[in-house]
This record gives C-alpha cells, sequence and structure tokens, in this order.
C-alpha cells in the first residue's frame, strides 16, 4: 500500500510538508521498484531534502500541490515486483502517449508522461535510486544519450 500525506512513516514526520510530499513520492517509487521499505525510507529522505535545497520555486510549489491522488496513483500501476529488475537500467522510449519510462527487460513501462524532459527527470531519479543507468532514446529507438549512476 503506498504512502500519501496521511499514512507515511513516522520518520517523516518532523520534514517541512513540502519535502516530505517528496520524500513520499520518492519513497513509493523505491518500494514500486523493489526497495525494501526499511531501505527506501531513509535514502528517500535523504534525496527528498537535497531535492528541496537544488529545486527551483515553480518545482517546490508543483510538489507542494501534489495531491493524495497522484502520490499513491503509482501503485495502481505498478507492475508485480520483480526484484531482478533492480540492477537493470532505466529506459526512456517513445510511447503512443507520449515518453515511457521502463526498467530494461519489464514487461511494461513504469510511468508515461506526456513530455520526454518529465520522464528523463524520472527515469534519472529511478536510476540514481538503484546505482544504474539512465539510457534515453530518440522516437525512432535510437539512443540518444545515457546517465550512469553505478558505484
Amino acid at each position: 500500500m503506498p504512502w500519501d500525506t496521511n499514512d507515511y512513516p513516522s520518520s517523516l514526520k518532523n520534514l517541512d510538508t513540502t519535502v516530505r510530499k517528496k520524500a513520499i513520492d520518492i519513497a513509493n517509487a523505491m518500494i514500486d521498484e523493489g526497495y525494501d521499505e526499511g531501505r527506501a525510507i531513509p535514502i528517500a529522505t535523504e534525496q527528498a531534502k537535497e531535492w528541496y535545497e537544488n529545486a527551483s520555486k515553480s518545482e517546490i510549489d508543483q510538489v507542494r500541490n501534489m495531491s493524495d491522488k497522484k502520490l499513491k496513483k503509482r501503485d495502481e500501476n505498478a507492475e508485480d515486483s520483480r526484484p531482478e529488475l533492480l540492477d537493470k537500467g532505466e529506459h526512456v522510449v517513445a510511447h503512443d502517449k507520449g515518453w515511457a519510462v521502463q526498467s530494461e527487460d519489464a514487461k511494461k513501462a513504469s510511468y508515461v508522461f506526456k513530455n520526454k524532459t518529465d520522464a528523463v527527470e524520472r527515469a534519472k531519479e529511478i536510476a540514481r535510486n538503484k546505482g544504474t543507468k539512465a539510457i534515453v532514446h530518440k522516437k525512432d529507438g535510437t539512443i540518444q544519450n545515457q546517465t550512469s549512476y553505478e558505484e
């Protein structure tokens, strides 16, 4: 069950509301990707704090206004837990509804965005969390670029 602003780990209670929402969003994504809750929460907390320090005002406003429905939505579309995908890179590929983020060898996309920029941002965030690569494709399927977060 995904977390939201009414039901979240107690370790997030003292965070600024916007940082907490971002941490919840990141933690939910990590759980969807197969991370253990005990590992996802501290990583999501650190990344949310770092994000807040570097985010623009519009990015902060976007997260501040994020609804619980959006925070929980990812779980509705999450495929069954597939731990073997944790070591696989995240690909951004053309999709009939825009741009998809999909783990290598996954059966279906994890997320679909209307614009490529949002898809690339999400793929990089997931790849950073997993310590893998974000591979961005052109519309024709060829690789445009890739960013490695491997340690």
